[in-house]
């Protein structure tokens, strides 16, 4: 449904009428028997089908060197793999490490030994500060907020704009604050947002004066090569970027293939300057003798270079650009001139953010519940699961079929439009 004029401009007995619509809608919606999901930005079934040739590799058991991939060793993953994501990283192969499957892991990991041990331009460890506290854009990653939240570590929001976070914010909160160690930033299309942090912003921060002398960077590039369009954008070379600035232990740049090849058996990486690809190998190795090489050498001949890295994710956004323009479709119609509702329209990345009238997600997300539609939960976005307005919701269109999508986002539309109409009514809107 679109009508010319916002809700808020309808009479009394035009919202009420409104209302009495979608709930006739919404009724009919709950009887539909749906069962739907929009909650994880999960590959699709024949997203991962792209990439069964690795269940027939490798070819061969030695990497380049000769080494024999099924035996320990190689603490730093095989040199011809990082070669190629050292090339689409915009990093030198000594600079970085290929790991096993999960960037997470690597980031709790990286986090837990600044904590236990300090990095490498630490004063102490930071288990030995008063407070440590880690600034957050929001909309964010839950999972970054989680990881925080179970080492204690305080968080600080910021907003993330188009073009990455407010840095100027971000540069007052650190100037003169101590006990901010770190910030997330998940720079080319964003979790949610799909912003994409910019080569001025990225400098800033480069940049920037920090009270806290260890101050760190987890620049998440988790979405570096997940474009939805033929404007394949470049990530900013934040090492380059930071080591130009003087402080080149700044930031700690992480990326995976997990939503390239396998979700659950793909190859991770970190990329920092050589002392802290050193400092964090150092770590590493007090508990791992090397990773799943024989995996990595999977992933090196699966690919041959990074062209091939780059090929094959276009086949990718064959898959998934459709489910992202019948997303924005039944948006645009059903939600479009109506003032209950603004989203992202990305680039790239797994995501729409959906803004609806403030004090309504949780509303929209538990009447789509009812309704056979899972959604996000409300404020999930937000550091502790709470979003001070209540208006944020994260879609994940990737891995429902496209045949899916239009129904759960009807689901979706209706149940904004009954939210927001109860709450005009509960606030005496209508002239």
């Amino acid at each position: 449904m679109s009508t010319a004029q916002p809700l808020s401009a309808l009479s009394a007995d035009q919202l009420a009428s409104f209302r009495e619509t979608q709930q006739t809608a919404y009724d009919e919606l709950k009887a539909s028997g749906l069962k739907l999901d929009l909650t994880r930005g999960k590959p699709s079934t024949e997203q991962l089908d792209l990439s069964n040739g690795l269940l027939t590799l490798p070819t061969q058991v030695n990497d380049a060197s000769g080494a024999d991939t099924r035996n320990y060793g190689n603490l730093q993953g095989i040199a011809e793999l990082r070669e190629i994501f050292a090339e689409l990283l915009w990093v030198s192969p000594d600079q970085l490490v290929a790991g096993g499957n999960s960037s997470l892991t690597m980031m709790k990991d990286t986090l837990v030994d600044l904590v236990l041990f300090g990095g490498v331009d630490s004063p102490k460890p930071w288990r030995l500060e008063e407070k440590v506290r880690f600034i957050c854009p929001v909309p964010g990653y839950d999972r970054h907020h989680t990881l925080l939240d179970s080492l204690g570590i305080e968080m600080i929001t910021v907003p993330m704009t188009p073009d990455g976070p407010d840095a100027d914010a971000v540069a007052a909160l650190v100037a003169d604050d101590p006990t901010i160690k770190g910030m997330w930033l998940v720079p080319t299309y964003s979790n949610p947002a799909g912003s994409v942090c910019s080569q001025d912003v990225a400098a800033k921060l480069a940049a920037m004066p920090t009270a806290a002398h260890d101050f760190k960077i987890f620049w998440d590039n988790a979405y570096a090569f997940h474009h939805l369009t033929e404007d394949e954008v470049k990530s900013a070379d934040i090492l380059s970027l930071a080591s130009a600035a003087g402080h080149p232990h700044r930031p700690i740049v992480f990326a995976s293939t997990s939503k390239i090849t396998f979700a659950g058996a793909g190859v991770a990486f970190l990329a920092a300057s050589p002392e802290q690809v050193k400092w964090y190998l150092g770590h590493l190795g007090k508990g791992s003798i090397g990773p799943d090489k024989v995996n990595q050498l999977r992933h090196a001949e699966f690919f041959g270079n990074a062209e091939g890295v780059i090929t094959h994710m276009r086949r990718h956004r064959d898959i998934i650009a459709p489910k992202f323009a019948e997303v924005q479709r039944v948006l645009r119609e059903r939600l479009g001139g109506l003032d209950v509702a603004t989203w992202t329209d990305p680039v790239g990345g797994y995501f729409v953010s959906l803004d609806v009238l403030p004090g309504t997600a949780s509303r929209v997300v538990e009447l789509a519940k009812a309704a056979g539609v899972a959604l996000t939960p409300a404020g999930a976005s937000y550091p502790y699961g709470n979003d001070p307005q209540d208006t944020n919701i994260r879609l994940a269109p990737t891995y429902p079929a496209l045949a899916e999508v239009t129904p759960a986002m009807e689901a979706v539309a209706t149940c904004v439009l009954l939210a927001a109409a109860e709450k005009l009514s509960a606030g005496g809107q209508g002239r």
